[in-house]
Formats: structure tokens, C-alpha cells, sequence
């Protein structure tokens, strides 16, 4: 099929709209990142998602929603913790995912199997307009080939779902550029199971008792569960190989400049640039985490770009913060790869 670019107009919406309701999807922006939607009620709609990615059916899905009150409008969970409405009323609309229990008119295949929903209000406009024309709520998750880096601007999406869909929504550059943050609410705790551009602090703001799930920074243990979109594989990956380097400033730049120039590249802050020999790849400011969240996803995929790289040695931010999440997105990619220098 040929895959439609189209434009934010309100033609272009219901364009778009005709496609999801005809049990298609398309390409969505959101403030995180660009998503692959469907009717999230729609098990074959749904099925398509996973086709187009080639994405492993047990891995849950987020249902975006374009106000509060379609979690009731489209019955889709059995109640909604105290906790969970107080996180809404702070951070919806925004990067923020929420994990409720299900109702039974959610199809298996949108929740992986599990008997919970995961479930956000998007801050971007153009993502609610498109719910709004839809008439349903919209599994999406990252608009990417599985496995690979997520998509931040629509021709990551034409790149990687040319001819696999048949529309995509240009609505610019992601302005967070990471996926949202997730978590679950019971018993009146609210745990972490994959950060975004909420961070821990953020949350803690909120509600009292934060957890951070072990997973969100280690590999899942054997057998265990993954409750949340982006913790059982490895994500994110450009075709060369990614290793994270830890280590003082001083330390990572002699270790990158021993290496092949020919073969590798450095993603570095641009206070190191300078001193690198090898090509490099600027993150953004070494104390400027919210452009290196908003850089990441372009930067994985501008490996590829460069001829002959075989490896990309990055700089391993510290989890606090927004750099938790990107932490979290750089050792998944690197397949938990880690070089200590310390």
C-alpha cells in the first residue's frame, strides 16, 4: 500500500480517522513520541499494530484517550484508585501512563494478556483531535519496527512503516522525545515501572509512597512478568552495537580515543567534543537532561548514518531525575552492555 504523509488540518484528521475506523492504523504524534494507533477495543485492529511492528504479542499496550471522562465513556476499567485520580488531576494531559484494572470490553491482545490496562491522556493536540474523530480510544504504541529506536519526527515513521500503513500524521518533532512514564497504583503505592518525563520527584510530589520496580534499570529476572510496555526486550537498538561507558569525563574521552575512529563513534556531551579524536554524536549539555531525553531517539538512529560505525560508546548519565529515563532507554539499547571506567 502507499503510505499518505498527511498534514495536522482538520481533513487531514478525519482523513485519518476514516482509516482507524475502517479498523486501520496510522501514525500518530504525540508530546513523547510518534505512535502506531488503532482501535483499542478492535482486537484485529489491534493485531495489525503488532504485524506492522513485528512485535511480540505479550508485550502490553498503552490506550490514549482524548479527555478524563472516556475512561468511563469507553468502560474500560473496573475502578479507578484514589491514587491514580490524583495523579491524573497533576499530570494528565501529559507524559504520564497510568495501569488500572481492565474491564472486560478491553481485548486481551491490547493488555499482553494481563488483567490490567495501561492508559493516558496525551498532551498534544493533534493526538486527542485524531481520539476525538476516531470515536474510540487508540491503542498506540512507538511507531517504530520493533526493537529499533523510537520515531520523534513523521519521516522516522515513513522510514520504518512505508508501505506497512496507510497514513501518517506530520505533527513536527516530539517536543519530550522519550516514551511516557508508567506506573501502577495498588494499595495505596505507586510504583515506577518505567520512567519518562515525570520523573520520581514529580510523582513523590504527589503521593506518598513511591517504588522504583527493580526493572526499570536491570533485566527482568526469569519467569518475571512484564507489567509495563518496554521492560521485557531489548529496545531502542540502532544496527551497530551500543555499549555504555561510565566513568569521569577525563576517563571516557581517553577510552573513546583509543578506539578504531574508522569503526566507532562517541555519543558524547558537547563539553567533550572537543577533545574526541573519533566522529562523535553531541547529546546535548552534560547537565542539560531534558535535551538529551529530547536527542536520544535521532541520535540512536544517526549511528546508522555514519559510514563503517561498528560500535557506539555513550556516556552513561546518572539516574536521577530525566536522567533515570534516559538511563533506562540507553541500557536497553546497549542490551545492558555497561563498561565501568571507575
Amino acid at each position: 500500500m502507499d503510505t499518505l504523509l498527511l498534514k495536522t488540518r482538520d481533513e487531514d484528521i478525519e482523513l485519518a480517522a476514516s482509516f482507524i475506523k475502517e479498523g486501520g492504523v496510522v501514525g500518530m504524534p504525540t508530546e513523547t513520541v510518534y505512535g502506531l494507533a488503532a482501535n483499542a477495543l478492535d482486537e484485529r485492529a489491534v493485531a495489525r499494530i503488532f504485524e506492522a511492528k513485528g512485535r511480540p504479542s505479550d508485550n502490553p499496550l498503552i490506550v490514549h484517550i482524548g479527555e478524563f471522562e472516556d475512561i468511563e465513556k469507553f468502560n474500560l476499567v473496573r475502578e479507578i484508585p484514589i491514587e491514580a485520580k490524583a495523579l491524573a488531576t497533576f499530570f494528565w494531559p501529559g507524559p504520564l501512563t497510568i495501569i488500572m484494572p481492565k474491564s472486560e470490553i478491553v481485548p486481551s491482545i491490547t493488555t499482553g494478556g494481563l488483567d490490567t490496562v495501561a492508559i493516558r491522556l496525551p498532551e498534544n493536540k493533534d493526538a486527542r483531535r485524531l481520539i476525538k474523530a476516531s470515536g474510540c480510544p487508540l491503542a498506540a504504541p512507538s511507531a517504530n519496527l520493533s526493537g529499533s529506536p523510537s520515531p520523534t519526527t513523521a519521516m522516522h515513521v515513513f522510514n520504518d512503516m512505508q508501505g506497512k500503513i496507510p497514513a501518517i500524521i506530520d505533527g513536527g518533532e516530539c517536543t519530550v522525545g522519550l516514551e511516557s512514564t508508567v506506573v501502577s497504583v495498588k494499595d495505596g503505592v505507586v510504583t515506577l515501572l518505567r520512567p519518562g518525563g515525570v520523573t520520581v520527584e514529580d510523582l513523590q510530589s504527589v503521593c506518598e509512597k513511591v517504588v522504583v520496580c527493580d526493572a526499570v534499570l536491570n533485566k527482568l529476572k526469569e519467569g518475571e512478568t512484564a507489567l509495563s510496555p518496554g521492560m521485557k526486550y531489548k529496545h531502542y537498538s540502532p544496527n551497530a552495537r551500543v555499549c555504555l561507558v561510565k566513568g569521569e569525563d577525563k576517563a571516557f574521552i581517553d577510552f573513546v580515543n583509543s578506539q578504531d575512529e574508522k569503526e566507532t563513534v562517541a555519543l558524547c556531551y558537547s563539553e567533550d567534543e572537543k577533545f574526541i579524536n573519533i566522529p562523535t554524536i553531541v547529546m546535548g549539555e552534560k547537565e542539560d537532561l531534558a535535551a538529551q531525553a529530547h536527542n536520544l531517539f535521532a541520535d540512536l538512529r544517526l549511528i546508522d548514518e555514519i559510514e563503517g560505525v561498528k560500535v557506539a560508546y555513550v556516556r552513561c548519565p546518572e539516574a536521577n531525575g530525566l536522567g533515570m529515563a534516559v538511563l533506562n532507554r540507553l541500557i536497553r539499547a546497549a542490551g545492558f552492555e555497561v563498561i565501568s571506567l571507575e
